[in-house]
């Protein structure tokens, strides 16, 4: 028999939507007893976007449905209310503060103070080209005392509450919204990729002291910084495992498709990890009779281009002495699955890495993160914070003057003598220089 979601559900079920370069992923969640648990699934390659952005509406929005419909199925609802990733690369963070004062002393704060307070935190004009997507409350202060988490039933004459204020790109969310909707799906939230990620990655101390999130996708790579449970600061580089891929394609000469399911079946992140003395069929375009590389070559190939990667993700992090954070960096997202990349990643950024797999049956693989992260992030979202979010759509013309995301400041805690790099990433890197001397423009 099937059931009917609606956001109004009391049986607790969540969709999340989570529209990636290479593909669409839809989670079907039912939470019982503060227990979240999938019982649907949808993966469709992607078709009409470029770089986590929507550039073919109707191909969008054809795949988005085919996604929809396996997990319809498996989970046996009919799915109309989803929540939607919202990606790292088309957003602007800025520090937000409101301020109201209540008419009657007497009287305790309620749920319109605190809505009336975030509408008066979405400050001066905005520019046209840009709109609120999130608003995320930092702490509240009544009457001076600060530290707040809700202030509701609290009594008081002046209200203030601090936040991060979180806009897009009007266009391209104007796109994403119309997508889904020509999908036949209403978006009950929009959610945003790294936030609903630090939630489901992040254990309560890496939140608070601080912990940066590198999600490597199919079409590019976001880094995240989670900070005092909120986020501080993104960026994204516009290469992700499409380019690994291709390279292996262009070195090989083999068709993309091979190179996909060599990159899969063969491939390591770390080239120290793999063997040279293990070979493997390689159907080279032009030829009758495959030619066998060994694995030590393969992973040289992919190395390389994670190297470039790496590089750039880390310049940025140093410009915001975000490596200094005590909780190190969690890699997830689809090219996290390589075999030696958590080796690799802490060798180049010189702090601790580990590697997140959701251990949900069915989605033990980390391109399956983002859309798990969603439902579980909107599953948990506090009363007082979907109050403040509530506030976006009051109004979409009052906002703080934006900066870009890289010139977000973030608090960081000191490490004293950092250990020395490995005689190993000498070795590895000139490996790699001398391998690719004339690859890489």
């Amino acid at each position: 028999m099937w059931r009917f979601l609606t956001y109004m559900d009391n049986s607790g079920l969540y969709v999340g939507l989570d529209i990636g370069t290479t593909s669409i992923k839809v989670i079907v969640a039912e939470k019982v007893k503060g227990q979240l648990n999938v019982i649907g699934v949808g993966n469709e390659p992607s078709n009409g976007l470029s770089r986590g952005v929507i550039v073919d509406i109707d191909q969008a929005a054809e795949a988005i449905r085919s996604a929809v419909s396996q997990a319809q199925e498996k989970a046996s609802i009919e799915i109309k209310d989803v929540i939607v990733s919202v990606p790292a690369n088309i957003l602007r963070i800025e520090d937000c503060n409101g301020l109201v004062t209540l008419d009657d002393q007497s009287r305790e704060i309620t749920a319109e103070d605190v809505r009336n307070v975030a509408v008066s935190a979405l400050g001066t004009s905005l520019p046209q080209e840009r709109e609120v997507i999130d608003i995320q409350p930092e702490e509240f202060i009544v009457d001076g005392f600060d530290d707040i988490k809700d202030p509701r039933g609290m009594v008081g004459v002046r209200l203030e509450m601090r936040g991060k204020l979180i806009t897009g790109s009007k266009g391209i969310m104007h796109n994403l919204k119309k997508a889904v909707e020509k999908a036949g799906l209403n978006i009950i939230s929009t959610v945003l990729t790294p936030l609903a990620e630090g939630h489901e990655i992040l254990n309560d101390g890496e939140q608070d002291f601080g912990t940066i999130i590198i999600d490597l996708g199919g079409g590019q790579t976001t880094a995240s910084v989670i900070h005092d449970h909120q986020l501080k600061y993104a960026t994204t580089d516009p290469e992700g495992g499409e380019y690994i891929t291709k390279d292996i394609s262009i070195v090989l000469n083999t068709s993309m498709e091979n190179a996909e399911k060599i990159k899969r079946d063969y491939g390591y992140a770390d080239s120290l990890q793999a063997s040279a003395d293990n070979q493997f069929p390689v159907d080279i375009v032009g030829q009758a009779e495959p030619t066998y590389i060994d694995e030590r070559y393969l992973a040289e190939i992919i190395e390389a281009r994670l190297s470039q990667i790496f590089d750039r993700i880390k310049s940025r992090l140093d410009q915001v002495q975000a490596l200094e954070l005590p909780g190190g960096i969690v890699l997830t997202g689809g090219v996290a699955a390589l075999p030696g990349i958590a080796e690799l990643a802490a060798d180049q950024f010189n702090t601790n890495v580990r590697v997140y797999i959701p251990d949900q049956m069915g989605l033990r693989h980390p391109s399956f993160t983002a859309g798990l992260s969603l439902v579980s992030y909107f599953s948990d979202i506090s009363d007082v914070e979907m109050i403040v979010r509530s506030a976006v759509g009051a109004t979409s013309t009052k906002v703080p003057k934006l900066t870009d995301p890289q010139d977000a400041q973030v608090p960081v805690s000191s490490k004293s003598d950092k250990p020395k790099r490995k005689t190993q990433k000498k070795k590895r890197g000139e490996g790699i220089k001398n391998f690719f001397s004339d690859f890489f423009d």
